[in-house]
């Protein structure tokens, strides 16, 4: 039976120290990773060091928004609406977790193409979610 998409209010997000920029940047619709300058590797989650070479020449770039999914679940008796988490392996070759929205859930599947699109959470932020092309 078909899942269709339903609308579910987004939990807020738990902001860190220096994570100001990456939720801006989604207010404005853009999707931010950090880039090292000095081994040149993305990575995601944010954060002041790498986690390749541990250097703190960290610099946030733009992402493209799209990639394709790693991996899903859908969760069906967490509550009233269901709705799908996913690893998303980004263009530019990091992963995030995020959800997969405005799709029927039954025709998620891994190595689906995905682009990012942003719903706002119950405090007004904007958070990245996918949705497939």
């Amino acid at each position: 039976m078909a899942t269709p998409y339903q609308e579910r209010e987004l939990g807020a997000p738990a902001l860190n120290p220096g994570d100001e920029v990456y939720f801006e940047a989604a207010r404005e619709g853009r999707l931010l990773i950090k880039r090292c300058a000095d081994c040149n590797q993305p990575h995601f989650y944010p954060r002041p060091l790498c986690p390749h070479c541990f250097s703190d020449a960290t610099r946030w770039i733009e992402a493209s928004g799209t990639g394709t999914i790693y991996t899903f679940s859908v969760t069906r008796r967490a509550g009233p609406i269901p709705y799908a988490i996913s690893h998303v392996t980004l263009t530019e070759g990091v992963t995030m977790m995020s959800n997969i929205v405005d799709c029927d859930l039954d025709d998620i599947h891994v190595g689906q193409a995905v682009k990012v699109v942003f719903q706002p959470s119950e405090d007004g932020w904007m958070l990245p979610c996918f949705t497939p092309t």
